[in-house]
């Protein structure tokens, strides 16, 4: 395996926020990325951009997957797979299910293709300012060989160990992450339902212990309602439904997790499943019925 160069060929399977930012990224840096999307649509800003459409993008030597789930990865793989050849190395930035990693892992050690688990801890905006952070697991001398497509996707990049090993820490990070944003969610409800104004209050949260980065990103769009995308509300539902199938699997309840599901999910009855993130706070705002 060799690094990868600059323009080297390099593909971005999956546009949706995230996929679009990394793309975005590659060409702010001088790559021109190949690009495949199962709607095609979602490409035509980046192909004017610079990027290229290709129906065969895992032919390209590096492989960028962003997509939904583990399960679209595994479908969106079994589809390709016949253009794989040994030497190419997959970078799958979805957070998805640790096990998929394993077994995609050894499946394509077997071809002498090298996969790497390597979610991205923080929203597309962020992303798109080269502001993120990177963890990345599976097998080193891979992870070596990319040297240079890790400051495209992150600020601070994390090799953490064997394949899995980076689904797992994106798993944890989340939970903490959401869990933080929650909580500003719910202190913001209070302080309304209190008579407190709502901007002083975070203003006051930001210089106080309880400060988190998520006040910075996400308190004044709780506040104005103001739910543009940057990271959508059903897709943290989808990975706190995973920690919590993780710690079963161990016998463990997480009872803030199991909490943060029950809300979440009332979020997206409500109809903010495609919303911001942010939107967590009209769970709270309204009573269940």
């Amino acid at each position: 395996m060799t690094k990868t160069r600059l323009n080297a060929s390099v593909a971005v399977v999956g546009l949706g926020l995230m996929g679009t930012a990394i793309t975005e990224r590659l060409l702010e840096l001088g790559y021109q990325p190949s690009v495949w999307n199962r709607t095609r649509d979602k490409a035509e800003s980046l192909i004017a951009r610079g990027a290229v459409w290709s129906d065969r993008p895992f032919t390209c030597h590096q492989v960028i997957i962003s997509l939904f789930s583990s399960d679209v990865v595994a479908e969106v793989l079994l589809a390709h797979e016949s253009d794989l050849r040994a030497g190419q190395i997959l970078i799958d930035t979805t957070t998805g299910n640790p096990e998929h990693s394993e077994q995609w892992a050894a499946r394509l050690q077997a071809r002498g293709v090298g996969y790497l688990d390597a979610p991205i801890s923080g929203s597309s905006e962020v992303t798109r300012r080269g502001e993120a952070t990177v963890m990345v697991s599976g097998d080193r001398r891979a992870y070596e060989c990319c040297e240079p497509l890790w400051p495209v996707l992150g600020r601070q990049v994390f090799y953490v160990g064997e394949s899995g090993s980076a689904a797992r820490m994106k798993l944890v990070t989340n939970l903490v992450l959401g869990l933080n944003r929650a909580a500003l969610a719910e202190g913001l409800v209070l302080a309304r339902l209190m008579g407190l104004n709502e901007r002083a209050t975070l203003d006051v949260l930001k210089g106080s212990p309880a400060y988190s980065r998520q006040m910075d990103a996400k308190g004044l769009k709780m506040i104005d309602a103001e739910y543009s995308v940057q990271a959508k509300l059903s897709q943290h539902l989808k990975d706190v439904r995973l920690m919590l199938e993780s710690a079963a699997a161990h016998d463990v309840t997480l009872s803030l997790t199991e909490a943060h599901r029950l809300i979440l999910e009332r979020a997206e009855g409500l109809g903010f499943g495609d919303a911001d993130n942010s939107a967590v706070i009209e769970a709270m705002r309204s009573p269940p019925a």
